[in-house]
């Protein structure tokens, strides 16, 4: 006999992801904003630039993107150029995500909730499911899902260990974000769950839900300083 797995509610996912979440201070919120915001331009990020944009030397730009809480969350060329971070990329993945006319990415299904609004821009997603390859396209402000398609879409989620953050960018994608897809269908994200032990599905609305905390607690000062 197969054993349903317990779903987590809402607090007790949050509880056990956020303990596993970094710190950001001020300035690197408003470094970590302002990264995000411009791998929105389409093209990956030198230090040079984030420093401009910041108004800093590019030696402390560069300073900032190997602080501790910046560092695990980006991923460079070998040119040393940031081409993603914490979930947005400028090289395609299993996720796009388009803004403002340009194409970018998400590592995980979640990312593409919360990234709108730390963008300050409206997303629209395109993400297969990876059980039926049936596409699902959501609408995604900095405030809510507008629309999605098929209506009846789930993502799926796994539980953080204190393994996944902290690390590099390629064990956050490996071990968290490989296992948080969109489903366009209850069903089909139960097929893929049963054979990707840890795994659950979530509704969108509790997802979107999440993704709000997430934003709040780790860059809450920032997004408030630019409303």
């Amino acid at each position: 006999m197969t054993l349903t797995p317990k779903i987590p509610s809402l607090e007790e996912y949050w509880q056990a992801l956020e303990i596993h979440l970094l710190h950001f201070s001020p300035e690197e919120q408003h470094a970590a904003v302002a990264l995000y915001r411009e791998l929105a331009r389409g093209r990956a990020v030198d230090a040079a630039q984030l420093g401009r944009v910041l108004g800093i030397s590019a030696a402390g730009a560069f300073a900032l993107l190997q602080r501790d809480s910046i560092k695990p969350f980006a991923y460079f060329d070998d040119r040393g150029r940031v081409l993603g971070f914490g979930g947005l990329a400028t090289a395609p993945m299993h996720h796009s995500l388009e803004v403002d006319g340009r194409t970018l990415w998400t590592w995980c299904a979640w990312d593409s909730l919360f990234i709108p609004e730390i963008l300050g821009r409206p997303a629209r997603v395109t993400s297969p499911d990876p059980e039926s390859g049936e596409v699902v396209r959501l609408v995604v402000t900095p405030d809510r899902i507008e629309s999605v398609e098929p209506d009846k879409a789930v993502v799926s989620f796994i539980l953080p260990d204190a393994e996944i953050f902290g690390t590099s960018a390629a064990n956050v994608m490996a071990k968290f974000c490989h296992f948080i897809f969109f489903f366009a269908s209850r069903s089909s994200g139960e097929r893929w769950v049963a054979k990707h032990p840890g795994t659950f599905l979530y509704s969108l609305g509790d997802a979107f839900a999440l993704a709000k905390r997430f934003n709040d607690r780790s860059f809450g000062l920032e997004l408030a300083r630019l409303a």
